[in-house]
């Protein structure tokens, strides 16, 4: 210890020398941190993002995008749809099936909704995402029902297009139920209000909403089930859950049952008909290409700032060969040199570290301003120092094993 507060004074008086090289990599340092620190924040938020369950049978669910040909009346619609619906929850492989406007991570479709606790609230009204259901739609997603109970067939409602639908009954999700009762009463039973009065008659455990991205991450599992069909002349979403290990065949003998009755509809070859586990990884797509370009941006500015940090060491102890054969002539050792080197290293990454903790919670300050970005956590910062303070390390060690390298009359002679 006392060698190393031996070699500090001359150090400090070798950086004074060189004030701007200092300051530049001082500076590059701090950026790096600043950056990093708050990609890899971004990056931890996108992966827990994709990681998040949807409350539902993914791995037995599918959906159809069924497109009406003709120009039917709302009437004739429902009609044809309850008879898509008996057919699909007929066949051997399929457990149940409802039909809806959007399915969960579709990345759009699904209706924002307005609910109020009184129905003269002047504050704004909690934001939730809502599906139309019927009393199969919790058996078809196999959500969990926490509390209350389902939908009867009487409570089943036929919407049209342009609709205004006020139903007397509601489900939510827990999450939703929790932040429109923060005093802590029990939501069951309340009522609510959307167009008009809804009662809350069940609460499901999870239920994601059909927007995937991470803009919408506030109101991820503010999820709303309306007990309505809406018979839209243009199409509807059927979600089918298929009995375990009997998805592949269910999807296809689900869209032969439907082309055999009524061939009147447009079911796209392609795309009309997917897997929930394919609307995760479709849905997520600009997620995970956020994750990967996070990834690139630190792993380059990473090395940017090691690059930065070899040159300028490099650069240093080409310049003090003179000086190193001296205090070699006069007895330090190689272990001296290269603590001399490192020491340097590290109060100069310490410094960039320091600058770089406030630039990186500053930086995380704006982001929340700007986006739904949560604050960072302290830990983010101080990993990120502890991996500069480490990566300056490996950095300068070919330098410094270079400069304790130096023989002590080679070095005289050359100057």
């Amino acid at each position: 210890m006392m060698r190393v507060w031996i070699q500090l004074q001359p150090i400090l008086a070798a950086l004074r020398r060189h004030k701007a090289a200092t300051a530049l990599i001082v500076l590059q340092v701090a950026l790096t941190l600043a950056v990093v620190s708050n990609a890899l924040f971004v990056l931890h938020t996108r992966l827990a993002h994709l990681a998040r369950p949807t409350g539902t049978d993914e791995a037995n669910l599918f959906v159809i995008r069924n497109g009406w040909l003709g120009h039917d009346d709302g009437a004739r619609v429902d009609a044809r749809m309850r008879a898509d619906l008996a057919t699909l929850r007929g066949l051997p492989g399929v457990r149940d099936a409802f039909a809806s406007e959007a399915y969960p991570l579709q990345g759009g479709g699904g209706l924002p909704v307005g609910l109020k606790r009184e129905p003269a609230q002047t504050t704004r009204p909690r934001i939730a995402i809502s599906y139309f259901a019927d009393e199969h739609a919790l058996e078809t997603l196999g959500v969990r029902l926490v509390a209350g109970r389902n939908f009867r067939a009487d409570e089943i409602v036929k919407a049209g297009s342009f609709d205004r639908i006020a139903p007397a009954s509601i489900i939510i999700t827990r999450d939703l139920a929790n932040k429109l009762f923060t005093d802590g009463s029990p939501a069951l039973g309340q009522t609510v209000h959307l167009d008009g009065p809804s009662v809350i008659i069940g609460i499901i455990d999870r239920l994601q909403g059909a927007y995937a991205g991470s803009s919408v991450r506030s109101i991820d599992e503010d999820t709303v089930l309306l007990p309505a069909r809406l018979a839209d002349p243009d199409g509807t979403v059927y979600l089918v859950r298929s009995r375990t290990g009997q998805r592949a065949a269910a999807m296809r003998a689900s869209v032969a049952a439907l082309l055999a009755q009524d061939r009147m509809r447009l079911i796209d070859p392609d795309e009309g008909v997917l897997t929930l586990t394919q609307a995760r990884e479709l849905g997520y797509t600009i997620d995970r290409g956020v994750a990967t370009a996070m990834v690139v941006l630190s792993v380059l500015l990473l090395l940017a700032t090691a690059g930065g940090i070899v040159g300028l060491s490099s650069f240093w102890v080409s310049q003090r060969r003179r000086q190193i054969g001296m205090r070699r002539a006069l007895g330090a050792t190689r272990g001296d040199i290269l603590a001399y080197v490192r020491i340097e290293n590290f109060l100069i990454v310490g410094a960039g570290v320091g600058l770089g903790v406030v630039l990186a919670i500053g930086a995380n300050l704006w982001l929340m301003t700007r986006g739904e970005l949560p604050r960072m956590p302290p830990w983010f910062a101080l990993a990120g120092a502890m991996v500069l303070w480490l990566l300056g390390q490996l950095a300068v060690l070919g330098p410094a094993r270079r400069a304790a390298a130096v023989a002590p009359v080679a070095a005289i002679r050359a100057d």
